[in-house]
């Protein structure tokens, strides 16, 4: 009979083996594909300008994980699926983590104290400052030491998006949404919302694309437009400096169609196009289109769709008319007007263009919101305080720059290239591989199973095509 050694699992047999498991197959990793991750670091060097966001005011002395270590060991657990802090106790004995991070010794064998040793990583109680530390920490803290700007954040965000194009844009669209992150506990700036019916923060996202550009956490008492035109102004400042000949939309629901946010873009050449919430003015301005939509729709039992270009000032919050599109629709279930306001002129952009093509493209921005939230955990703001909280979510936004850079430039021509960040960690970063460090080499040798080798070799070579574009340091 075949023996085991001891403390073996006993599975179903096959036939007339024994299917026999043990934990002795040496130092193997389940995220040999991360290795690509740190590929896309080498050529942006994401999570290198965001710790420049950080002041360190520990003792140089007695440091071991730098704050960049730390940043990436954080930001390349979320990219592999490792969303909780209590994760890291583990993970920090993952060699292969310690690669990703840069760690000279990544079997952890010269570490200074004697419990540390075979632990290369930083644990949970480290990386907790990251988020944890207050906004008036200094040298003379106790414990927590490594402070955050989130002004400095919020342009890295911006010069990120900026570094990845390689010739000025002519025309980007800038989309503006407010979604919920749900909380489950008595975090400060908790409110209820009565549509989201339950308590959250109300996050403000803005997207060029899919980039990030902000990602600001906020109660959610407040009017989803709330604080918008100043991110919305820092950006434009920040983008014009760079490309200072670039056509600038503005574009979001009805949410953010405000006087004082229009009034800004047309004083400062930034264009808008946003929904407008429907009355009675408007309805009845668009009477004889949706007359004349439902009488196609009797004809043909067919969607039905008249678009109206015209004028249009309120009474009261409107300081100027501006064009509006009223879409008429008629439907199975009966009319479903819809109305935009804009200042892009009628001949660069007709009506029933600016409405299907120009103002519905928004919806991949909601995808966007989605993919992050769901599958790199920018919902876990489950901190006490909402500082502590919005770095989690800045945390989450840089693990999804290296997802999305991943996709663009090295899934690039491959199958993968439409697949989104759970179905790329899924088939490309979780790979089994064995790991061997020795002195002049890290032997990864991943497994000879693995369904899509020549995928993940076709997207190494796409990313070691592009040269670096590491931003200067400021």
């Amino acid at each position: 009979m075949t023996q085991c050694s001891q403390g073996g699992l006993w599975f179903q047999g096959l036939g007339s083996r024994e299917v026999v498991a043990n934990f002795d197959g040496g130092k193997v990793t389940s995220d040999a594909g991360g290795l690509l991750l740190r590929e896309v670091e080498a050529r942006f060097g994401f999570v290198q300008q965001f710790a420049r966001c950080f002041t360190d005011f520990r003792d140089p002395e007695l440091v071991e994980h730098s704050v960049e270590e730390l940043l990436k060991q954080r930001v390349y657990g979320l990219c592999l699926g490792y969303e909780d802090l209590n994760d890291h106790d583990r993970l920090r004995f993952d060699p292969l983590l310690a690669v990703l991070v840069d760690k000279k010794d990544p079997e952890g064998t010269q570490r200074a104290r004697q419990r540390d040793r075979g632990k290369a990583l930083a644990g949970k109680s480290t990386l907790n400052r990251l988020e944890l530390t207050p906004v008036r920490a200094n040298a003379d803290s106790r414990y927590k030491k490594i402070s955050a700007n989130l002004s400095a954040i919020e342009d890295f965000l911006v010069e990120a998006f900026v570094q990845q194009h390689f010739l000025p844009p002519e025309r980007i669209v800038l989309d503006l949404d407010a979604t919920d992150s749900p909380l489950h506990g008595h975090q400060l700036g908790r409110f209820f919302h009565g549509y989201y019916d339950h308590y959250c923060y109300l996050p403000l996202y803005i997207f060029c694309g899919d980039h990030p550009l902000c990602v600001r956490l906020r109660p959610s008492d407040i009017d989803a437009c709330m604080g918008a035109l100043k991110q919305v102004q820092r950006i434009v400042v920040h983008i014009r400096r760079h490309w200072p000949n670039v056509q600038i939309v503005l574009r979001a629901d009805s949410g953010f169609c405000r006087e004082h946010l229009m009034r800004w873009c047309e004083a400062n050449g930034v264009h808008y196009l946003f929904g407008l919430a429907k009355n009675a003015r408007l309805l009845r301005i668009l009477g004889g289109e949706l007359h004349q939509a439902k009488l196609q729709f009797e004809q043909t039992q067919q969607p039905a769709r008249v678009f109206k270009d015209f004028t249009y000032r309120t009474h009261k919050s409107w300081s100027r008319e501006r064009r509006v599109v009223g879409k008429a629709e008629h439907l199975n279930k009966g009319a479903n007007p819809r109305f935009v306001v804009t200042s892009l002129p009628p001949e660069e952009c007709a009506a029933q263009t600016l409405y299907e093509q120009e103002y519905c493209g928004r919806g991949d921005m909601e995808n966007r919101i989605k993919e992050q939230q769901r599958m790199l955990f920018a919902d876990r703001v489950s901190c006490g305080t909402m500082r502590a909280n919005q770095i989690r979510l800045y945390l989450s936004t840089v693990a999804y720059l290296l997802m999305r850079a991943l996709r663009e430039f090295g899934l690039q021509n491959t199958e993968l290239a439409p697949a989104q960040c759970d179905t790329i960690r899924l088939k490309l970063l979780k790979i089994g591989a064995v790991i061997q460090v020795t002195v002049r080499k890290v032997w990864v040798s991943l497994s000879e199973a693995y369904p899509l080798a020549e995928v993940f070799r076709q997207v190494c070579h796409n990313l070691q095509a592009w040269p670096v574009r590491l931003a200067p340091s400021s």
